[in-house]
């Protein structure tokens, strides 16, 4: 694509606002911002869009989401009458221009004939896809861009099942794109006129309960957190994201009145003010969270991302610090907590199973071993654990969950569900203060149980026009050269997810998906794939030990050879 000749393109398009013009006015002579604009457009994927916002193609602004969604129209309107009439459901998070995005997403989808049932204001991710499947909608729009920075916006698309767009559907939408002008092939029409013509239908508190009467449904042990009461306190913080109204709620109808919000995280603001990024991987934005806690004497701090797909858990150690949960250490406490509450009521069927994803801590599939429960292993991203709740059925579904922070319970919906995992993961941290434990300690006694597992993440970024090109080399090149060692150790089975096959010609369950998975000598999985949604490729360390010590030493170890993965 002529980058130039697109950028003045757009500086000649009609429609833009004075605003939008002078915009790109102000980056005529810097030809790398008019490049990185305008080199491509932003790829619609399964998971639809993510970008920074701004003017251009390779952009977050009214105009591609108006494209895509008359992509989305397209592949509907394609599959007769009564689809269309089924409708699509419509959410936004708490991110700059995520309201206009909505609504002009609901304007093309109106234009085109299709039902739109619009929220009103922003809600969780979770109760969008909650709301697919209750209403029985065909597909789903959420406009957020979860736990990146505050430069970002998102578009995902759902499927009627509630999970995000399969690839079959995600292809047909990609093409109708490709060939809808970005100005003048996008139907839309006035957004009141819409709802008086009740093509779209706005929606509220009603969802909102029907949502928590099915998250409430999920809790197990429902003495627990009335035993410890109010004497339980609990700081949350919603990092100035939708989870503000329904979080406490739910805790507070499981019996937890003594949660104390952030006052200075609890307003909703796309500009995030008090965090560098509102991620609950990282430490960092929870310091007001912490000082809070050690004001209040408290020992659980929960939060959740803007969009409240993810939850991250601080709590004290045994020496009063305040640490994190990590992602993986999570699912295993929530795992081993879940299969025991339920064993413990007589309510553990011999069709138990869980989900979780090839990234994911080994030490998942230790607990469910040792309790006799399947566990089944899919590609990173949720879309992948619900296709596996589809097929194997959500009967004896326990949990589903990837190591960054996202976990899944109950059949309603197929996405990540901070809203349901926090309640849950209130109700164990109540359960284990009755038996004179904490999380952390909790944790503890299981490494004693199952063994001494840890883990690494490591982010290579790789920004800009020349990232994507290095990305892909990189991969090519471990591909097609794979290392004979990997700090110091040596690699005795490579397995390419992409082909579906071991370098020694053995064939994987699963396949298609661009993955390199280095299998050491000592045990250790070293794991590197490309990320979907931002600029950089992911590395994962899963390492055992026969202590806590040596497991964490064997994955720093292999941590800081990930680090010289680009170089």
């Amino acid at each position: 694509m002529d980058y130039r000749a697109e950028y003045e393109r757009w500086l000649a398009a009609e429609c833009l606002t004075a605003e939008e013009r002078a915009e790109l006015e102000a980056i005529r002579n810097n030809e790398a911002e008019i490049e990185d604009r305008f080199f491509s457009p932003l790829k619609f994927g399964t998971a639809g869009l993510r970008g920074v916002l701004g003017m251009g193609i390779n952009r977050m602004n009214v105009y591609t989401v108006r494209q895509a969604t008359q992509g989305l129209a397209a592949l509907i309107c394609g599959m007769g009458k009564k689809v269309m009439e089924r409708g699509v459901a419509v959410c936004m998070d708490c991110r700059n221009g995520s309201d206009v995005f909505a609504r002009e997403a609901a304007c093309v989808l109106a234009a085109n004939g299709i039902r739109v049932y619009l929220f009103e204001e922003l809600r969780p991710t979770p109760e969008l896809s909650f709301a697919v499947r209750a209403l029985e909608c065909i597909a789903g729009i959420n406009i957020t861009a979860s736990h990146n920075p505050k430069e970002y916006n998102g578009y995902k698309a759902y499927w009627e099942d509630g999970a995000q767009l399969p690839p079959k559907e995600a292809d047909v939408v990609l093409a109708e794109i490709e060939k809808t002008d970005i100005f003048t092939g996008v139907r839309t029409m006035d957004f009141d006129e819409a709802v008086g013509r009740e093509l779209i239908i706005l929606m509220g508190e009603e969802v909102d309960e029907a949502f928590l009467v099915h998250v409430i449904g999920c809790a197990i042990n429902r003495d627990a957190p009335r035993e410890v009461g109010d004497s339980f306190k609990i700081v949350y913080t919603p990092f100035h994201g939708t989870g503000y109204k329904l979080v406490p709620e739910i805790l507070s109808r499981i019996g937890l009145t003594n949660v104390i919000s952030v006052p200075e995280q609890s307003t909703p603001d796309g500009n995030f003010p008090t965090v560098k990024s509102p991620n609950p991987e990282n430490r960092e934005g929870f310091a007001l969270a912490i000082e809070l806690a050690k004001r209040e004497d408290v020992d659980l701090i929960i939060g959740t991302d803007p969009d409240a797909d993810r939850v991250g858990v601080v709590v004290r150690d045994d020496s009063g610090e305040y640490v994190t949960i990590t992602g993986n250490q999570m699912g295993v406490l929530l795992l081993d907590y879940i299969i025991g509450a339920l064993r413990r009521e007589g309510r553990l069927g011999e069709n138990a199973y869980a989900v979780k994803t090839i990234v994911t801590t080994e030490m998942a599939r230790r607990v469910c071993e040792m309790n006799n429960v399947r566990m089944y292993e899919t590609f990173t991203g949720f879309k992948f654990i619900a296709e596996q709740i589809e097929k194997v059925g959500s009967d004896g579904f326990l949990l589903g969950y990837e190591e960054s922070y996202g976990y899944l319970m109950g059949d309603f919906c197929r996405d990540k569900d901070a809203v349901t995992a926090s309640m849950m993961i209130a109700e164990m941290a109540s359960y284990y203060r009755t038996q004179g434990l904490n999380l952390y300690e909790a944790m503890q006694k299981l490494y004693e149980k199952y063994g001494a597992y840890a883990e690494r993440t490591v982010n290579v970024v790789l920004p800009g026009v020349s990232g994507l090109s290095k990305m892909r080399s990189i991969m090519e090149g471990l591909r097609s050269n794979p290392p004979a060692e990997l700090a110091g150790g040596r690699v005795v089975r490579v397995r390419d997810y992409l082909t579906g096959k071991t370098n020694d010609g053995k064939e994987l369950e699963l396949s298609g998906s661009n993955v390199l998975y280095f299998e050491m000598e000592d045990g250790t999985s070293f794991i590197i794939r490309p990320s979907g949604t931002e600029p950089k490729i992911k590395v994962y360390v899963l390492a055992k030990g026969d202590t806590m010590e040596k497991a964490e030493e064997t994955a720093e170890k292999f941590a800081k050879a990930a680090e010289d993965i680009a170089k």
